[in-house]
Order: C-alpha cells, then sequence, then structure tokens
C-alpha cells in the first residue's frame, strides 16, 4: 500500500491550489492522507477528486460544514495509523498528539497530524508522528512539502518531498 500524506492546503485563503506535482503523486496513492486545514469546501472537493480512496479531518481552520471527524483511524497492512490535526498551542503539539494516538488506537500505532505547517518523522513518548508540513507551503511555510509512505507487512517507509516556494 503506497499512501499519500498531505496536510494544511488553506486554499483559497494563503495558497491557490496544490502544485501540480504533488497532485500526480496524489493521484497514483492507493489511499490519501489528509490532516486537516483545507480551510474551504473547494479544496476538500479538489483532493476528493484526485484520490481514489481517502480518509481526512477536520482542522482547526476548516468550516464545519465540511463535516469531517476531528479524529479517524486507518488500518493498512497491518500497521494503524491514528489521523489527527493536532489544534492547539505549538509548545505541546507533540506530546498532544502522540497522547490522542494512544487514546484511540494504543501502543504501536502511528500518528499522522498536520497545524504547524513544519515536517516532522519523530518519536514522541514512544509514539512516531509524522507531519507532512504543507502540501501548497502555506505560511508559516517556507516550501511546500508532503509525504508518501510504503506500508508492507507491518513496516513503514517515510519519504518527505518538497518543492521550493
Amino acid at each position: 500500500m503506497w499512501l499519500a500524506v498531505v496536510s494544511d492546503s488553506h486554499v483559497p485563503e494563503r495558497a491557490d491550489e496544490i502544485p501540480e506535482a504533488f497532485g500526480e503523486r496524489i493521484r497514483a496513492a492507493d489511499h490519501v492522507v489528509h490532516a486537516g486545514d483545507f480551510t474551504s469546501p473547494d479544496a476538500l472537493e479538489t483532493v476528493r477528486g484526485l484520490a481514489e480512496d481517502f480518509t481526512a479531518v477536520f482542522g482547526n481552520m476548516d468550516p464545519r460544514s465540511l463535516g469531517l471527524p476531528p479524529v479517524a483511524t486507518l488500518e493498512s497492512e497491518g500497521v494503524t495509523f491514528v489521523v489527527t490535526h493536532g489544534t492547539g498551542p505549538l509548545e505541546d503539539y507533540e506530546a498532544r498528539v502522540a497522547a490522542v494516538v494512544r487514546e484511540e488506537a494504543g501502543e504501536g500505532a502511528i500518528g499522522i497530524s498536520g497545524h504547524t505547517h513544519e515536517v516532522l518523522d519523530a518519536r514522541v513518548d514512544g509514539v512516531r508522528l509524522l507531519n507532512p508540513g504543507s502540501v501548497t507551503g502555506a505560511a508559516p511555510a517556507e516550501r511546500a512539502t508532503m509525504m508518501t509512505v510504503d506500508v508492507e507487512e507491518g513496516e513503514i517507509g517515510v519519504t518527505v518531498h518538497e518543492l521550493d516556494g
């Protein structure tokens, strides 16, 4: 299974569109994960239209009318991913996201979040956390970034992709 992992589109209030190079990666993925902050129904529909299979969560800048859950769980090839935006203050962001992952799925699950617009692949309190940054390079990001995650037989490989902004 090959996942495209994106977050923080912020279209149209901070960016015009998802870069075409990233749109191609999203179209090619087996499953797409968006960790929130589409900020418009059009942005949600754009990503949904690119994705064959799709998981998304509500971000702090999203209108409630998008109807997305605050947390979602995805099982793939023996790996459990917990997706949440990570809304709240930046100073306790990593610990807060790790706590959500443990609460939702227990030990061994991997967290996918957004919110900071900064790429992260780290272990926090025993939980691996992935943050793909901002798929459009929306401020405060310095460039557009996303991740692809190869999942096979309970193991993952993570690649960060970036475009200069």
